[in-house]
């Protein structure tokens, strides 16, 4: 499997002003993985340490936090010599150790020679579990399911994922059908390793599917066992009603539908939790398609999406025979597996710049509205190939962007005003941005 990750790693390994470097994903999403196979592949040694249920790790880094008395302790732990810039030290799970998460700092500041990566599936909330956390002294990665094009090269069509990244419509164009049908594929099996890994070995939707419900079941069992007792319940409750949230035609996030009469201070913390678990997404809406986006947000109004779209379509129950059905798929659920879809194929751009649209008075609602250099866009999703833009024309008439853009299955299509992109290109919106092919 490749992941697109491995070019990040390579600069923060090449980087003069690198720090111990974090990565943070929610549980499953590969982050073990991809540490350990990249240290194999770049670095002579990886002293590979974890930290849950490890007393000795407990007791080690429960004293002095000076870097030469810990090195000695954490060569026998992982076996190997530790060296500096030819070996990975690796820290995994280390929001089980807070004094493990401090130390970074220590050795940002004192031994910027020695390489360190560290990673936690619940690093997210430790962080607000009063541990000591190294601000300033850590960069970061975060790591999300496989995109469509990791999941063409993990399913073997890497040559399909190098032609997308090209600017030949054309060549593109001939393998649309192909195309459409791995991204119906991708949007069913979502891009959690395990199950693209299961796919690709034993093309059995079943088998797939056994894995996302696995996944999904160990997800709330984390409730129960790393949350506060008594926030349990709503975040229990905020979990299940994500896809009716998403079965609405209007998929802003509607306490009622958690539960009658439910306020929203009732489930800020809950709502927190899956956020700092990496379970869940919150996209705001956006008052005034301005810049900076984030200075437009409506703390109020915003949707909620999940991590990945395969576990999305086994949290709602979708049958298997849906995702056989062609092209019922990006229809079926009110075209929530689509946006949830494009969604992903953002998030690797900055999360940060998306937001939606909607007008005060009016039903007009833009699916995404991107910040992206100094202009922002409108990104219109449609799960058909009805191509009716009237909340895009609306939204163009008002605020007169740079470019519209709408994706759906149609091909790619240029007009005066906006532009559709097919599906499998949305995550190159970016880079043709960049390229002036969408100005």
């Amino acid at each position: 499997m490749e992941r697109t990750a491995f070019t990040k790693l390579d600069a923060w390994k090449n980087d003069i002003r690198r720090k111990p470097l974090i990565i943070q994903g929610a549980r499953q999403v590969g982050k073990t993985w991809l540490i350990k196979e990249f240290g194999a592949r770049r670095y002579e040694n990886v002293a590979y340490i974890n930290f849950e249920a490890n007393p000795r790790m407990d007791s080690l880094f429960s004293s002095d936090l000076n870097f030469e008395r810990l090195r000695t302790g954490l060569q026998i732990e992982a076996d190997t010599a530790i060296g500096p810039g030819d070996t990975l030290i690796v820290f995994d799970e280390i929001q089980e150790n807070g004094r493990a998460l401090t130390a970074l700092k220590y050795l940002a500041e004192t031994s910027p020679e020695y390489h360190v990566i560290a990673a936690g599936s619940l690093l997210g909330i430790s962080v607000h579990e009063n541990v000591s956390f190294p601000v300033g002294k850590v960069d970061f990665l975060q790591l999300h399911p496989l995109t469509f094009h990791e999941f063409l090269r993990g399913t073997g069509h890497g040559r399909l994922a190098e032609l997308l990244a090209t600017d030949d419509p054309e060549t593109i164009e001939m393998f649309r059908d192909q195309l459409v049908e791995l991204v119906r594929l991708h949007m069913s099996i979502g891009g959690m390793p395990e199950a693209v890994t299961a796919f690709h070995e034993f093309r059995d939707l079943r088998q797939v599917r056994s894995i996302q419900d696995a996944l999904i079941n160990a997800y709330e069992q984390d409730f129960s066992k790393h949350a506060p007792p008594f926030a349990v319940p709503r975040i229990r409750e905020i979990w299940r009603s994500i896809p009716a949230q998403l079965a609405r035609e209007q998929r802003k996030f509607v306490y009622g539908l958690v539960r009658k009469g439910a306020r929203a201070r009732e489930y800020e913390n809950a709502l927190q939790w899956l956020h700092d678990a990496g379970l869940v997404h919150r996209v705001s809406r956006i008052t005034k398609p301005d810049l900076p986006v984030t200075a437009y947000r409506d703390p109020r109004a915003f949707k909620l999406f999940m991590h990945d779209t395969g576990l999305l379509a086994a949290h709602a129950g979708l049958p298997i025979a849906t995702i056989l059905e062609g092209d019922t798929l990006f229809t079926e659920f009110k075209g929530a597996l689509t946006e949830q879809y494009v969604f992903q194929e953002l998030l690797p751009v900055d999360r940060s710049t998306i937001g939606y649209w909607s007008g005060e008075r009016s039903q007009a609602e833009v699916d995404f509205v991107l910040q992206l250099g100094n202009s922002v866009y409108p990104l219109e999703v449609k799960a058909s190939e009805n191509l009716q833009a009237k909340s895009l024309r609306v939204y163009n008439e008002r605020f007169k962007p740079v470019r519209c853009l709408r994706t759906s299955l149609s091909p790619w299509r240029e007009e005066s005003w906006m532009t559709n992109v097919p599906l499998f290109l949305v995550s190159e919106i970016a880079r043709l941005i960049e390229g002036n092919r969408l100005v």
